[in-house]
């Protein structure tokens, strides 16, 4: 199927209240110099999405955030890990036991105050839309899904995903669904909710068998309390663009539709991309454009249009996150980028005086986006359709769902 059919369109003709977290500020998540998290891939991604004109359309609001109070932080996070954080980000010493001070999360300077905010943008995020204050929200900042209640992980502090859906359940929310096509297995997000039925954690990843951090297997499929509240797809190291997005189809919908969730939470992170240098999945910017493109519809399908975005992994900083990020921002204010758009000249010129070296020339790779529908069959000698059927057999069941047809 090509880049469009059932899944055509991005309502370009409506006019949304999109709320976009962005201030410096939050620049100063920075584990230093060397560390594959970069701050940088954010400030391109702003600098772009801002020479595009996407800030300024109207119906864009950006907000900035302040820090999360210790209490909303521990609606997921033990009293002792933030205590401990504080500790260390007030020039205390780390706490490795508890992830800090490790060489994925080496202490910085004011480090609490740096990862609070980000908690407090995408939590922010989710009760505006959950209140009706905004459609669509978008913090490129969060997506910290490895942090877990009592440990960071992954580069992720705190567990800003997690925190937002706390959130929503506390103001009232009965299903909120929370999908994630990072290449890393969202782990952390999926811990915070095993149990709980009112959550839908949903993970297309790499193979933990392949990957960090070593989980997200299609026999995860949540606690005793919470049967099939866990999807995980987990792929074989280089899947292409035609079979990821034939995973994602296969399963993504069929899931959320079953579900039918009130809130739709995604994470964005854009590593599966095959200049990522920490994952082994071989995806262009288009295919990840065109999977961001499906979750917003599929908000608008299933869950009223509430739909809130976040950022995530990403560590090609000038040649993928930008791009990704900005076609991302221009999918939720519904005025989406032609992938054939030229780089505007002042983005350029500023990547060659950072990095001293030409950036990429257009918002797109130049990828075919023509894949097949799971319809079409299962070749049981592909590896990519082993593992879409391993998932569906797990999870679909619990979801009241047809493995085989749904």
């Amino acid at each position: 199927m090509a880049d469009g059919g059932r899944w055509a369109g991005y309502r370009v003709g409506m006019t949304s209240r999109v709320r976009v977290v962005w201030t410096p500020e939050l620049l100063d998540y920075d584990f230093g110099p060397g560390h594959p998290m970069s701050p940088l891939r954010l400030d391109l991604t702003v600098r772009l999405a801002r020479s595009l004109g996407l800030l300024d359309l109207p119906g864009v609001e950006v907000v900035g955030a302040d820090p999360a109070t210790d209490l909303q932080i521990e609606t997921v996070h033990e009293a002792g890990y933030v205590a401990a954080v504080r500790r260390a980000s007030d020039g205390g010493a780390g706490d490795p036991a508890r992830g800090i001070g490790t060489e994925d999360d080496p202490v910085f300077p004011h480090m609490h105050e740096a990862a609070a905010r980000i908690v407090a943008g995408s939590r922010e995020s989710a009760l505006a839309v959950w209140e009706g204050r905004a459609e669509h929200a978008v913090n490129l900042t969060g997506g910290m899904h490895h942090a877990m209640p009592g440990a960071a992980s992954g580069f992720c502090v705190y567990n800003d995903a997690a925190v937002a859906i706390r959130a929503l359940l506390a103001a009232g929310a009965e299903r909120v669904a929370y999908v994630d096509i990072d290449a890393h297995h969202g782990d952390g997000v999926q811990r915070a909710f095993w149990d709980d039925p009112r959550v839908l954690t949903v993970s297309v990843h790499e193979s933990g068998a392949t990957l960090f951090p070593g989980t997200g297997f299609p026999d995860e499929t949540g606690g005793e309390a919470a049967p099939g509240s866990a999807v995980n797809l987990a792929l074989p190291s280089h899947t292409r663009d035609a079979a990821w997005l034939r995973a994602i189809d296969a399963v993504v919908p069929p899931v959320l539709r079953a579900f039918a969730p009130q809130v739709l939470v995604t994470q964005h992170g854009c590593d599966a991309h095959v200049e990522d240098p920490i994952a082994n999945l071989d995806v262009s910017v288009d295919a990840e454009r065109l999977a961001s493109a499906w979750l917003h519809d599929l908000a608008h399908e299933v869950a009223a249009g509430r739909w809130v975005a976040l950022g995530g992994g990403g560590y090609a900083v000038v040649d993928v996150v930008p791009r990704a990020w900005t076609h991302l921002l221009a999918i939720a204010a519904h005025r989406p980028v032609d992938p054939a758009t030229r780089m505007p000249d002042d983005w350029r010129a500023q990547v060659v005086e950072l990095y001293g070296r030409e950036g990429p020339r257009s918002m797109s790779d130049g990828a075919d986006l023509a894949w097949r529908p799971w319809s079409d069959g299962f070749d049981p000698a592909d590896d990519v359709d082993r593992a879409i059927r391993a998932t569906r057999a797990a999870a679909f069941p619990h979801l009241g769902l047809d493995p085989l047809h749904d």
